[in-house]
């Protein structure tokens, strides 16, 4: 595992094959940060599904409403669901969508983020300048790479837990 150097602003994500070290963006995007370590804080994200993934694009998860698998996983509805606090607005920055960042996912609207995050696969150029960065994954890709695909996957997985690195 990586050198953690801000353990307050690092989420460790353990996935089926090992933990990934996600280091905070909280100068960029201080929004989108509080609101990932409230709901890792609160158990929000344990048991939530990879309910999008894409081959050579990415893969999506957070929506602690209708993709928790041991609560209620509904692959009809999952996407289409955030947590009970309000919408979050965009926080862009000139951060690029590289590979191993992590992207605050939301609908059209630029400022309807809320729970669900999508991690790069590779360098994604495209996104730049209109989904708010907030994270890079500073070790455990190779974990993500391994991620299940699909729409949602036939078999997804899942991140087991998600804490902030100093609260481990």
């Amino acid at each position: 595992m990586a050198e953690i150097k801000d353990p307050e602003n690092t989420i460790i994500i353990e996935l089926k094959d090992g933990p990934v070290v996600v280091e905070l963006l909280a100068d960029v995007a201080p929004q989108h940060v509080a609101r990932m370590k409230e709901l890792a804080r609160a158990g929000k994200y344990d048991n939530v599904a990879f309910h999008r993934v894409i081959d050579g694009f990415m893969a999506q998860t957070g929506d602690v409403e209708h993709a928790n698998m041991e609560q209620g996983w509904n692959p009809g509805r999952a996407g289409t669901g955030g947590s009970e606090l309000p919408d979050l607005p965009a926080e862009f920055s000139r951060i690029p969508h590289a590979r191993g960042t992590l992207g605050a996912a939301r609908s059209q609207n630029p400022n309807s983020a809320n729970s669900q995050f999508f991690i790069n696969f590779k360098d994604n150029d495209f996104l730049n300048g209109q989904y708010t960065v907030y994270g890079q994954v500073i070790s455990g890709m190779e974990h993500v790479d391994k991620i299940a695909r699909g729409e949602p996957p036939a078999n997804p997985d899942r991140m087991i837990s998600v804490k902030v690195a100093a609260d481990a």
